[in-house]
């Protein structure tokens, strides 16, 4: 039954946060979703949207504060839909992320007896983003403007800085900013599908400093081309690379899968902890390199090499964790689906000189099973899936495969809990460590410990 009306004003008090970081209000047993509201707090919300099942809250007056609400440093915050848990502390961020992992593994998941750690969380969880992905288009006077997404929306809030994109990159989407309007280059419109630029994409190496521009266009060629470079090198001489990207279809993905190299490079370069990585205008490389260091520390950990195992990495991009663990290996195999991703692991392994790897494109549970074929038994199973998880054939054949243990990392936890249920059989989850890879969002990083039972 509806207890509540659209456009009325009520107080109540929070008694849970959705795993989007929503405060919830019951009215009975009729959920109200507030944004921006934390547990414990008393107070006042407008109902916006109501359904069946759900009523949906704008927050209106904080009547009783919780200890744990901060003032959010962002000038862009009520607006902008990239942070939702500013107005949260961190350390309750970190607290938060975990229980959401009990709440799956543990309620859902009904494996009370799995340990699950502390979130790992960052020291100072600001400007972390070495990959910006900023749209571009025109407000009503026809003024272009760059920035991010409105909540829930693709209109774009013209914006001078994002607290979670580096210095550097906040600089040049300025610049970028003040060179399309000199020249008059068209901003892309989503609705019309006409215009020019789409996106500014900029990647940044973490520890080298290296920088890549790409412009992405609804088109193949980029107006002023040579005074755009050259003005954008002269203001920021660490760019080492600028690149037309080529997206011409009417979609939501942002970039094409050609692109141009214009000025420079075709890559740029990074380190995770000793080893040095190439990277591409499309090459998957974690967005927060100070958390993918911890994360792939753990990751090494719960593999506990001794220097004798054969490891499979299964997902494995550029070959990121496969080259965190081939020293501590005996040998390490890689497969993933993409094959450009694979001639980067492969040129990533030679960087390094480490030559007890082998990496091959094609479907992991096709080429593991050519792998089984041909004697070659892993002691130890890598994954790291995209969203969506793994796919169920390939989870069919690791547990035809059985390997001793299985590292489980994982950008989203309901999918890794249904792999993780379709292992059970023959594997124990032993631990798990959640790791914030993206402070002050909903998005929590997981990884998991799988031990042969027999």
């Amino acid at each position: 039954m509806v207890l509540v009306k659209k456009n009325e004003v009520y107080e109540g008090k929070v008694v849970d946060l959705t795993h989007e970081g929503h405060g919830v209000i019951k009215q009975e047993r009729y959920p109200i979703f507030i944004p921006q509201t934390l547990i414990d707090e008393e107070v006042q919300y407008k109902v916006i949207k109501v359904k069946k099942n759900f009523a949906i809250g704008k927050l209106m007056n904080v009547k009783t504060a919780s200890p744990d609400r901060v003032t959010p440093p962002c000038d862009y915050y009520q607006q902008c839909g990239g942070c939702q848990l500013q107005h949260l502390s961190y350390r309750a961020q970190l607290e938060m992320k975990r229980k959401q992992v009990i709440n799956l593994f543990h309620h859902k998941g009904k494996m009370t007896e799995v340990p699950i750690h502390d979130t790992i969380g960052m020291d100072d969880p600001w400007r972390y983003r070495n990959k910006s992905q900023i749209p571009v288009g025109v407000n009503r006077e026809g003024q272009l403007q760059m920035g991010f997404y409105r909540q829930r929306s693709h209109d774009i809030i013209d914006m001078d800085h994002c607290l979670i994109q580096n210095d550097d990159q906040n600089g040049i989407m300025n610049a970028t900013k003040k060179i399309f309007a000199q020249y008059q280059i068209p901003a892309y419109n989503e609705q019309k599908h006409q215009g020019l630029v789409r996106h500014v994409v900029i990647r940044k190496g973490y520890y080298t400093n290296e920088l890549m521009v790409i412009f992405v266009l609804n088109g193949k060629k980029l107006p002023h081309e040579h005074e755009i470079v050259h003005a954008l090198t002269t203001q920021f001489p660490q760019i080492v690379s600028i690149k037309l990207n080529f997206q011409t279809h009417k979609t939501n993905v942002i970039m094409g899968q050609t692109s141009k190299t214009i000025y420079g490079e075709d890559v740029i370069q990074d380190t995770l902890d000793e080893l040095t990585f190439d990277i591409g205008d499309l090459s998957f490389y974690q967005i927060n390199v100070t958390q993918t260091q911890k994360l792939y520390r753990q990751a090494l950990q719960y593999a506990n090499l001794t220097g004798n195992e054969v490891v499979l990495d299964a997902y494995c991009g550029i070959g990121t964790i496969s080259l965190f663990m081939a020293p501590h290996a005996q040998h390490v195999y890689g497969v993933e689906v993409v094959p450009e991703a694979i001639e980067d692991a492969k040129s990533n392994a030679r960087n390094n000189h480490l030559n007890n790897t082998t990496f091959v494109a094609g479907a992991a549970e096709d080429v593991i099973l050519q792998w089984q074929q041909e004697g070659i038994q892993p002691d130890v199973v890598t994954v790291d899936p995209p969203r969506k998880g793994c796919d169920a054939t390939f989870i069919e054949t690791l547990n035809a495969l059985a390997p001793k243990r299985i590292v489980y990392v994982s950008c989203n936890p309901s999918t890794q809990l249904r792999d993780i249920e379709m292992l059970k059989p023959a594997y124990t989850l032993k631990e798990i460590t959640p790791v914030d890879m993206f402070p002050h969002t909903t998005h929590v990083e997981t990884i998991a410990l799988l031990e042969r039972k027999y």
